[in-house]
């Protein structure tokens, strides 16, 4: 298994970020058996300028035997904007859900926390082994719980979106974020591949990174950094790609 190494945007980050981000990689590395993922160069270490602040992302991928991809991106304006998003991809034979979560904040303040576990099947309900181990967690309970956007109707039920209204909140929610992820790592290792799926699964991952690409807050940061045709590419083929 390689050895994940030490980022330095993180460290310059919101702490919440920074824990999260570590949180990711150490149950990814507990739990998976990774191998790096073919990204291109250029789309590890990104510089760029933003309303004349620096704009930094940072990019990490790896595939395991039941995930394509899983992708961790980190990004940063100036001293203003912190950005954590990250994506499990799986294999288009494995009838799995698609793991996310997105970590915003601005000025010393997190103003954006959401996970999920989305459904990828033609009903649009997680497996029976999800659904189990997802109802016997404790109930959330946050102060300030934000609206979906439009597109929204890709979640499940079980997803958390948040305002964190205090450092324990934000703790919680991390913490919330790990057991999701705990449970999607065990959940996949006990999942054997079904080629007869894949039809279905590509479908699903489809129709989820199509809603997701309509996320115009994120293309339009990267619009104005990078221009229409960059921000359209790296929309398509890094944050959202489907096979």
């Amino acid at each position: 298994m390689p050895s994940i190494p030490s980022s330095s945007l993180r460290t310059q980050q919101h702490p919440a970020i920074c824990q999260l981000a570590d949180t990711i990689e150490t149950i990814w590395q507990q739990h998976l058996d990774l191998s790096p993922y073919p990204l291109p160069a250029e789309m590890g270490f990104v510089e760029g300028r933003l309303e004349g602040e620096k704009l930094t992302i940072e990019n990490r991928c790896f595939q395991t035997p039941e995930f394509r991809k899983l992708h961790l991106e980190l990004a940063r304006v100036g001293n203003t904007l912190d950005i954590l998003h990250c994506v499990m991809f799986p294999r288009s034979d494995y009838a799995l859900p698609m793991f996310g979560t997105d970590l915003v904040g601005g000025r010393g303040q997190i103003s954006a926390a959401i996970a999920d576990l989305s459904p990828t099947s033609a009903n649009h309900t997680l497996p029976d082994g999800y659904q189990t181990a997802l109802h016997a967690l404790p109930a959330p309970h946050f102060s300030q719980p934000r609206e979906l956007p439009g597109w929204g109707e890709i979640f499940s039920e079980f997803c958390l979106f948040i305002r964190p209204g205090s450092s324990e909140e934000e703790v919680a929610f991390i913490q919330r974020v790990a057991d999701f992820l705990t449970i999607h790592c065990q959940q996949a290792r006990q999942t054997q591949a079904d080629p007869s799926r894949e039809l279905e699964n590509l479908a699903g991952q489809r129709n989820y990174c199509t809603k997701q690409q309509q996320n115009d807050k994120t293309r339009r940061v990267l619009e104005k950094a990078f221009g229409v045709e960059w921000a359209e590419n790296y929309m398509t083929t890094v944050l959202f790609d489907s096979v």
